[in-house]
């Protein structure tokens, strides 16, 4: 069932979504070739905790971590380790945390220092993908339309969209509905309504879309090894349109200040 919020609860999650943007621009501060991805989820634990709210994925589902870093081939739900970052490097941190009983979780792709051409444009065009996929996310729209804008993107790049994860709805659980696939048909899917509010998050591999769980039981790799980007944003549908609650915008300022990131 879907759960639509009110305007005063979307404005809640906003705060827990800020949160989590808050930690991904710390946590791009501290990345770095020769860091490992434990000390990374060390301390945003403890930066989400001095902002009042608590880790949304720690203990959820079993998960033993504040973070999800995922390096280079792991798609996603790679748990923090003490192998150092090495220049060349990418990243995905993929974050929660809960305030006021709702979640906020999104993720960015970090470079740790000079990344290779190819694996640049993977990260750009993910990114672009993401947005797409939010401008989308309007009403008379509906899911199918969604991952068709993020599929079509990718593709046309001949980039791999992975099909066995998928973004959600969010709210007081970390994981509502509907499930928000990656790729779709135009017109198909659940109609888009407001007070939706969604995490969409494209997952794209540089080569094919299939991919693998480790046996960790949690880290989820390309089959080819090659490298894949991860990118998350919080929206909400306010009004018919799309209203953006994460933000890169702290991301953003640690990659000016780091040149260790923004190789």
């Amino acid at each position: 069932m879907i759960i639509l919020k009110s305007i005063d609860e979307i404005e809640l999650m906003r705060e827990a979504a800020l949160v989590v943007s808050r930690t991904l621009g710390y946590v791009g501060e501290l990345i770095s070739p020769g860091v490992t991805t434990k000390t990374l989820d060390q301390k945003a634990e403890e930066f989400i905790r001095d902002q009042g709210a608590i880790p949304g994925f720690k203990g959820l589902y079993g998960c033993p971590s504040t973070l999800l870093t995922s390096v280079n081939e792991v798609v996603v739900h790679g748990l923090p380790d003490d192998r150092p970052l090495q220049e060349g490097d990418i990243v995905s941190v993929d974050c929660g945390a809960v305030l006021h009983e709702y979640y906020g979780d999104h993720a960015y792709t970090f470079k740790v220092g000079e990344v290779s051409a190819e694996t640049e444009q993977l990260l750009r065009v993910t990114e672009e993908a993401l947005y797409l996929g939010i401008e989308a996310f309007v009403s008379g729209n509906r899911l199918g339309d969604i991952g068709y804008a993020i599929q079509k993107h990718a593709e046309d790049h001949q980039y791999g969209v992975v099909r066995e994860l998928v973004g959600h709805g969010l709210g007081k659980k970390l994981h509502e509905d509907p499930q928000v696939p990656n790729y779709g048909k135009r017109g198909r899917g659940k109609k888009l309504q407001n007070g939706m509010t969604l995490a969409i998050e494209p997952m794209i591999n540089l080569g094919t879309h299939q991919v693998k769980q480790l046996s960790d039981g949690w880290s989820i790799v390309t089959l080819d090894g090659k490298p894949s980007a991860h990118f998350e944003h919080d929206v909400a549908l306010i009004d018919g349109k799309p209203e953006v609650l994460s933000s890169f915008q702290y991301v953003e300022e640690a990659l000016a200040k780091n040149p260790a990131i923004n190789g």
